[in-house]
This record gives structure tokens, sequence and C-alpha cells, in this order.
């Protein structure tokens, strides 16, 4: 009886390892994408949340005014406070911004829409509503 001694890996056991270690480089790459996707998605929200906390800023500087604005004139100042890029401000693409007011009363919702068309998204719209009561001083 003539035994062989084993030596090394055969080349079977060597492609087997090879595709497993590809297939988990693999997911460790989607991994890191989809962890990409999650913080710009956060980011841009956060840049939404600024923007309606600087609209209810607005409202309050309002309700101050002599002559206030109208909630058109101030949507549409806000707008154009926002759309600008100056002084390294960040907005968000395809900005939109809506305030209303419940009728009778100090209750505004202020809606930042814009377009999440980063990562492939096919320009997924995204929206943060804010609501806020401003009452008036006495």
């Amino acid at each position: 009886m003539n035994k062989r001694k084993q030596q090394g890996f055969s080349l079977i056991e060597v492609l087997v390892t090879s595709f497993i270690v590809a297939f988990g480089v693999l997911g460790m790459a989607a991994l890191q994408l989809k962890s990409l996707q999650t913080a710009h998605s956060a980011y841009q929200r956060t840049v939404a949340s600024v923007i309606a906390m600087d609209v209810v800023e607005r409202l309050w500087a309002n309700m101050a005014m002599d002559t206030p604005l109208t909630e058109a004139q101030l949507q549409e100042q806000s707008l154009a406070h926002w759309q600008q890029t100056t002084n390294n401000r960040q907005s968000l693409p395809d900005l939109g911004l809506a305030i209303t007011n419940t009728a009778g009363t100090n209750t505004y919702v202020i809606t930042v829409d814009w377009g999440e068309s980063r990562f492939g998204a096919n320009d997924v719209p995204s929206q943060f509503v804010y609501s806020v009561d401003l009452y008036p001083s006495s």
C-alpha cells in the first residue's frame, strides 16, 4: 500500500476560499454605501430643520413689526435667502418652502421640500414638516 501525503491546498479549496472572501468584501462595500446614503439623508434633514427654525425666527420678528409681512411675502423672502449659497451657507437641491396658518389661530405649519437625487434615488421628494404655535406678547 502506497499512501500519498497531502501537501498544501487543492485548487478547488483555494477557489472556494476566494469566493467567500470576495462575497464578504462585496457585502462590506454595500454596507459602506448604505451608511453614506443614510448619513447624507440625515445631513439634509438637519439642513431642513435649520431652514424651518429660521422661518420660525422670521415669524417671531414679523409679529413685532409695525407693518407685518404676509405669509406669502415671508415665504418668498425665506426661500430667496436659502436658495442663495453666498457666505458658505448650505442649501438643499430643488428647495421648496410653504408657510401655512391655521385660520383663526397662531399655529403655523412650515413645510420644507427638497429633491433627493443623490445615490440614484431618482429625485425622490423629501419633506420636513414643522408646526409651531406663536403666542402674541401681552
